[in-house]
């Protein structure tokens, strides 16, 4: 494994199966945590810890009012954006965002705005005058591979978390009022899931793929679908290229993941509502 490692992992692979046990197509253990399970983060709006095998994941919302920009006066922001800390993983070091953690910010904000998951509309308080602000940090806490499926399914969790308190503006002085007492839920109005799979020798396809089987693939592809099977993203970040076939099979196999993946975080939400 350590002289030749492509060569073990090949070995496997023949077999149809990995060094860790799992089948080419199954998932590592997932597991979520949602808002007030968490006791993590207890200042932010909602929150989400998942775990995707080791990879640990970990989102925060944070709600602020501001003015809306002069060309979209109807509109609020959502602002998304993930962090690699060094004590996540060697590979990554302290100080400004690297690469890695600058490429999956900008695709969290793609799904974000492809899916319309949140449309910003929804945000706006009083046109022109007054929106919310959402800052989604993602937080990376043990990297092993499969950062962005692990991020989105963070970010989507933790923003069925949100509770907005009720902003009205006093037509009188022209400020802001906030009833803390009363919360609504932020309108969902899609629930992207992502898929990721690794290309090994430029044909085998390998999901959910551990750091370890990232750094010795020839691509990666993540894909992401909603919950009518749409398509709301793919993102191939150069490699080996994919067949037509092999990027079908690649969605098949996504839209399955969505539904295993809807079931967890409604389970979950269910668990924590009030009765």
């Amino acid at each position: 494994r350590t002289v030749e490692p492509l060569e073990y992992y090949r070995r496997f692979l023949k077999e149809n199966c990995r060094p860790d046990g799992r089948e080419l197509g199954e998932f590592r253990t997932t597991t979520v945590n949602i808002g007030k399970c968490l006791c993590s983060i207890t200042t932010a709006d909602g929150s989400a810890l998942v775990k995707l095998g080791n990879t640990t994941v970990i989102c925060g919302v944070k709600a602020e009012l501001a003015a809306p920009a002069a060309d979209s006066a109807n509109k609020g922001y959502i602002v998304p954006n993930v962090e690699l800390p060094s004590l996540c993983a060697e590979r990554f070091r302290s100080g400004p965002p690297g690469e890695e953690a600058q490429a999956a910010s900008q695709f969290i904000a793609d799904v974000i705005e492809n899916s319309q998951m949140i449309v910003k509309e929804d945000l706006c308080i009083a046109n022109g005058k007054l929106a919310w602000v959402l800052y989604c940090d993602i937080i990376c806490l043990d990297y092993d591979g499969n950062l962005l499926d692990a991020s989105v399914f963070a970010l989507l969790a933790a923003l069925k978390n949100v509770q907005l308190p009720s902003v009205t503006i006093n037509e009188e002085t022209g400020l802001s009022e906030v009833n803390l007492k009363q919360k609504n839920p932020l309108v969902i109005r899609k629930h992207p899931v992502a898929t990721s799979f690794a290309v090994f020798d430029d044909t085998l396809l390998i999901v959910d793929p551990t750091a370890e089987e990232e750094d010795l693939a020839t691509g990666t592809v993540t894909i992401v679908t909603d919950e009518e099977g749409r398509l709301c993203s793919v993102h191939k970040p150069g490699g080996s290229p994919l067949t037509g076939a092999k990027l079908q099979d690649c969605i098949t196999r996504a839209i399955t993941r969505h539904k295993e993946v809807k079931k967890l975080i409604d389970k979950v939400i269910k668990s924590i509502t009030p009765k």
